[in-house]
């Protein structure tokens, strides 16, 4: 079973919304991860709103935190919970947001997260989401994807944290040069999927949209993974 999980960092959707819209139509995702979604004034509708302009439906993301998932036509959601994490002082407030969702029998945990920029924080923040994300994975047996924007290279200490238990998806079946900042002008590979063992990736990169629409919707480039993953037992989770 083939399972598109996307991320992409929105910036607050200050940007060209319509252009935004487009571009995650053409991702085509079954569980998109946000980062940097609304969070001010009238963020409920803002978030709302991309969700219908996309054809998705909102599963989880607290206001605090900037992130939350989305899900596409046939994904079920099982369960959804979201956590702010640990306060730095003089700091932005992180969060994550986990879904455990379900197509066709398949079942995955999928957690958004969005890192800080100092690096102490950063790798803090990935242990502490990794502890909660584990435990719902093990909670209702469906493997973990971990996306979002980690604001670090690969290489680094938090990315090298991250890919002791889960696998870095870009590396294993490319699509495209996999850099995602700035949308104007890629240098850097700031955003991720990430996967547990178990899961494979048929592709994993940029998504097929206009430039003009990427360059427009926001600072970051989204990144598009295929997964296959395999029914435990065959058997279909209970809700």
């Amino acid at each position: 079973m083939v399972i598109r999980v996307g991320t992409y960092n929105v910036r607050s959707m200050y940007d060209d919304n319509a252009a935004l819209a487009r571009v995650v139509r053409a991702m085509a995702p079954d569980v998109l991860c946000l980062q940097e979604a609304p969070r001010l004034l009238r963020w409920r509708r803002r978030r709302a709103w991309l969700a219908r302009a996309a054809g998705l439906r909102i599963v989880t993301g607290r206001r605090w935190g900037g992130v939350a998932v989305m899900a596409g036509p046939g994904t079920r959601a099982v369960h959804a919970e979201s956590h702010l994490l640990r306060p730095f002082a003089g700091l932005e407030r992180r969060g994550v947001a986990i879904a455990v969702v379900e197509r066709d029998g398949v079942a995955l945990t999928v957690a958004s997260v969005h890192l800080d920029l100092r690096a102490a924080a950063r790798l803090c923040h990935a242990v502490e989401i990794m502890g909660l994300a584990q435990d719902v994975s093990r909670r209702f047996g469906a493997p973990l994807v971990l996306a979002g924007d980690v604001n670090e290279q690969p290489g680094g200490p938090t990315w090298d944290y991250l890919t002791r238990t889960l696998a870095d998806c870009y590396p294993l079946a490319p699509r495209g040069d996999g850099l995602t900042f700035t949308a104007r002008r890629p240098g850097k590979r700031l955003d991720a999927v990430l996967a547990a063992p178990g899961v494979a990736v048929r592709s994993c990169g940029g998504v097929d949209a206009a430039a003009a629409d990427l360059r427009a919707a926001t600072d970051h480039l989204p990144v598009l993974a295929e997964l296959l993953v395999a029914p435990p037992g065959g058997e279909r989770l209970a809700g």
